[in-house]
């Protein structure tokens, strides 16, 4: 679940008017598309908890409307943890992938089906089209979670630099930007216990300057690396539990590191 770069605030007609808003996904119905996404949701979870045994802690942390949940990335299965784990309402939406046509693939066409991924692609021009859907999500009081990092690593108490999109979409849309920590997942062996930590909301109010991006993502930085800091390294599990984990996993070294193996 890539980050996006910083951009420059849209301005003036480049705002989306409330009768050009359109959401992720296919343009069809309303009822279609809560019917999609009532049914990924629900798929979600009975696959997580047939695997894995996830909880939610600090539930009643969660803002009830629009907000930016930042969390931290350990395995494929992380967004999926987090759709059998979050309340189903505010609906939500996840900021990704990274591709140029959501049309190839399985993995894309399927997440393009649900409605719930907010694709941009890796051209800059895309990112506008990108910040009017996450201002849709928000208008229509749903919630966008964030992969911080950028990229998977593999030790629970580990935290990579957080990228600024999730300041910048915070303060764009004057909502709440809440670190969420996922632990237990770095290794899926089955029956494993997950762990998502719901933080402290925190304020993003005022324009996304370049000082107030900065102050923010070092805020949500030292809130997120303080639920994961006392986190132990799950048991590497056996044969099966190993190719569940790594099957889906997109290393950016290749393959998992020597290291974490």
């Amino acid at each position: 679940m890539p980050e996006p770069a910083l951009m420059p605030e849209p301005t003036g007609s480049a705002l989306p008017r409330p009768r050009e808003r359109r959401l992720p996904g296919p343009r069809i119905a309303p009822w279609r598309r809560t019917v999609r996404y009532w049914v990924s949701r629900i798929a979600a979870a009975a696959i997580v908890r047939a695997w894995l045994r996830p909880r939610l802690e600090g539930r009643e942390r969660l803002p009830a409307g629009p907000a930016v949940y930042c969390f931290n990335h350990l395995n494929w299965i992380d967004p999926f943890v987090l759709m059998a784990t979050l309340p189903m309402r505010p609906r939500l939406y996840f900021f990704g992938p990274k591709e140029e046509d959501m049309a190839r693939g399985g993995r894309n066409r399927l997440m393009s089906w649900t409605g719930a991924a907010v694709p941009y692609k890796p051209g800059k021009n895309d990112l506008l089209e990108a910040t009017r859907l996450v201002q849709s999500v928000f208008a229509t009081g749903g919630v966008l979670a964030i992969a911080g990092e950028g990229r998977i690593h593999a030790r629970e108490s580990e935290l990579l630099p957080i990228s600024e999109g999730a300041a910048f979409f915070a303060l764009r849309g004057n909502v709440p930007l809440v670190p969420i920590a996922i632990n237990g997942t770095s290794w899926l062996g089955f029956g494993g216990r997950a762990r998502v930590q719901g933080g402290q909301p925190i304020e993003a109010a005022g324009r996304p300057t370049h000082e107030a991006i900065s102050t923010l993502t070092a805020r949500v930085t030292a809130d997120l690396r303080a639920l994961v800091a006392d986190q132990p390294d799950v048991p590497r599990p056996g044969r099966i539990g190993r190719w569940v984990t790594d099957r889906f996993n997109d290393w950016p070294e290749g393959s998992r590191p020597s290291s974490n193996s």
